[in-house]
């Protein structure tokens, strides 16, 4: 699941927040500690207070969470509903709305768009959900509650996220979207087999009409203003039709988040939206400012505006009420006693913790050694167990599928233990993982080396491939540092000619330069025509003016098929170029540019030309002297 990012802002000391001198306020602590941390202690807060209240009051808890309300305005237009099956039912549609939209954004324009990205994390998501289900069927065998399976085949993303944020390798952002890739996979394959397997008292007649009002969410894309309450009236008619159907409701979340449009969004629709905003500093008016606002926000796909709006409703609200409602195991000693003994308890423990590892693990190493798909530079063994292991905390949907596929109390109080005892045992394994595979005294200092050699069919390079000094560059389009260190780096060329390849990569600072991954992105656009360094120098040139339109202007005056890029720049490709190298660099520590590794080593002293050249050629290959490199490429 994917949650916003919190950008952190330097305090005045000059005019002191007077919220401070009051002390700490609940969204201040939110900033401090992040949302996924903050989310998962909410998550965990509402399972401690579950267990208290059921232990302390059981009668009480059962009670609360019995009781009936009647919603509706008459006896055939009313719908009677338990509190707990609110929770279940409708409030988790909306949690399972918000998993669908990121499902159909990393099919649409994230990671799984490209095959060779996506096919070790789909592989490893299907293995992780297979072999705990034949572990668990192995231990439970002959209990009777076989067909409870379900309940060890999902890991939880919030979950995931937060540990990964708490005990994961200090750069760990390519790992976090290799597991957050797994995650959405892991999903589907849960919410398919909710549908498939645990659902009871099938009736298809509301199912049409379902369909028809998915038809008419499809559809609704057309409108041309308005859409926010259309979504919402189908998706409640959608909801409802699912509930009579006897399909469990909360796949209605998922069915109408998948026809929910997504798109990055197009330079001109900014542009178009940016003008609007001008217009209105200069003739403020209330007619300007909804238009400028309405363009902004259309300029956004819907499906990239829910989790803004709906991800703190999710991560404070429902999941911790979710908690509080289905994790009230009693832990009586004759509770814990039968528990201690329960081939389901232990089909759980063993299926989560085991069965994610040696899942998860052993198909992500078996396609890197049979070298099928793409892991990048940092995801090594160690990390990948440490995650693997983390795939283990199975919570939120562990505990749905509980209620889902046992009926007897005493049983689901048992599968419950082993979901909360399978979850602390995942997060002390994958701790315990992440520290050993990350050593006190690292061979060498992080980032002090290139991670990833060059590629001469993914690298920019300037000047003949078999060069025998290298030179590469990570860099900001809009880092005034980076245009004089350009200038260096011409004389760099023009000094050591055909014996030098210099090679660039991307390292926009995205806090401090807003247009850096746009530029990054056109010029991978640019590159995809075969002018990669041509657009570099005009965007160099240029730096003060890299608006969507400076773009399309500096892409029309080098003879660029307009048509064709801009294309490509909402394509996912292009993004996931200019992604890949910022992973990279982030696993390098780079944290300022232009940073700069000569022959494959970090270079920390200084920058001109003359200082590089005898770096470059005091690091150089034995036989670089010797060696003849092919003619030198424009």
């Amino acid at each position: 699941m994917s949650l916003p990012v919190v950008i952190e802002q330097s305090p005045n000391p000059e005019h002191p927040d007077p919220a401070a001198a009051r002390g700490p306020s609940i969204a201040a602590l939110v900033r401090q500690i992040g949302p996924p941390r903050a989310g998962a202690l909410l998550l965990v807060l509402g399972t401690v207070l579950a267990i208290v209240w059921a232990n302390a009051a059981h009668d009480s808890y059962e009670a609360f969470w019995d009781t009936h309300l009647t919603i509706g305005v008459g006896g055939d237009l009313s719908l009677d509903v338990t509190l707990h099956a609110l929770v279940n039912d409708a409030l988790m549609a909306i949690f399972f709305f918000t998993v669908g939209l990121e499902v159909r954004r990393e099919f649409a324009i994230g990671e799984l768009t490209s095959w060779s990205r996506a096919v070790v994390p789909m592989v490893a998501a299907l293995c992780g959900l297979a072999v705990p289900s034949l572990l668990y069927l192995l231990l439970a065998s002959g209990s009777g509650w076989e067909h409870a399976w379900g309940v060890v085949i999902s890991t939880d993303t919030a979950f995931l996220v937060s540990g990964l944020a708490l005990v994961g390798p200090r750069a760990g952002g390519r790992l976090r979207v290799f597991l957050l890739a797994l995650a959405v996979v892991d999903d589907i394959g849960a919410l398919s087999i909710i549908a498939l397997v645990y659902t009871a008292d099938f009736d298809p007649l509301p199912l049409l009409v379902a369909a028809v009002g998915l038809a008419g969410i499809w559809c609704t894309r057309y409108v041309p203003t308005g859409r926010g309450p259309i979504y919402a009236t189908l998706a409640i008619v959608v909801w409802l039709a699912f509930l009579a159907s006897g399909v469990h409701p909360t796949l209605a979340g998922v069915a109408v988040a998948l026809l929910v449009p997504v798109y990055r969004p197009s330079r001109r629709d900014v542009e178009h939206a940016l003008a609007l905003a001008r217009t209105f500093r200069q003739s403020p008016s209330s007619q300007y400012a909804r238009a400028a606002a309405n363009s902004l926000r259309e300029s956004i796909s819907v499906n990239e505006r829910l989790p803004s709006a709906y991800a703190p409703y999710v991560a404070f609200v429902i999941l911790p009420v979710f908690a509080l409602a289905n994790a009230g195991v009693e832990v009586s000693p004759a509770v814990l006693a039968a528990a201690a003994t329960s081939p389901v308890t232990w089909g759980v423990v063993v299926g989560l913790v085991v069965g994610k590892l040696v899942g998860v693990l052993g198909s992500t190493t078996l396609l890197r050694v049979m070298r099928l798909g793409e892991l990048g530079p940092g995801l090594t063994t160690g990390r990948l167990a440490g995650g693997a292991a983390l795939c283990g905390v199975g919570f939120t949907l562990s505990l749905f599928i509980v209620d889902l596929a046992i009926d007897d109390p005493a049983v689901q109080n048992e599968a419950r233990v082993g979901v909360l005892l399978a979850s602390v045992l995942a997060f002390a394994l994958a701790t315990v993982t992440f520290r050993a595979a990350e050593p006190r005294v690292p061979d060498h200092e992080p980032g002090s080396v290139l991670e990833r050699p060059v590629d001469l069919e993914r690298d920019h390079v300037y000047g003949p491939p078999d060069a025998p000094l290298t030179l590469v560059e990570y860099g900001d389009f809009q880092c005034g540092f980076c245009l004089k260190t350009a200038g260096t780096i011409q004389e760099v060329v023009d000094e050591l000619g055909g014996r030098l390849r210099y090679v660039w990569r991307h390292a926009p600072l995205v806090r401090f330069h807003p247009n850096a991954v746009a530029a990054a992105e056109a010029s991978e656009a640019a590159a995809l025509q075969g002018r990669f360094f041509e657009f570099e120098r005009a965007l160099f040139a240029d730096q003060e003016h890299q608006q969507p339109a400076d773009i399309l202007r500096r892409a029309e005056e080098l003879g660029l098929d307009l048509e064709q890029f801009e294309k490509d720049l909402t394509s996912p490709a292009v993004a996931a170029r200019v992604r890949d190298d910022m992973l990279d660099a982030e696993a390098m520590d780079i944290t300022a540019v232009p940073t700069l590794f000569v022959n494959g080593v970090r270079h920390t002293g200084p920058h001109d030309a003359r200082s590089l050249i005898e770096a470059l050629e005091r690091t150089a290959p034995a036989d670089a002297a010797a060696a003849e490199p092919s003619p030198r490429l424009a």
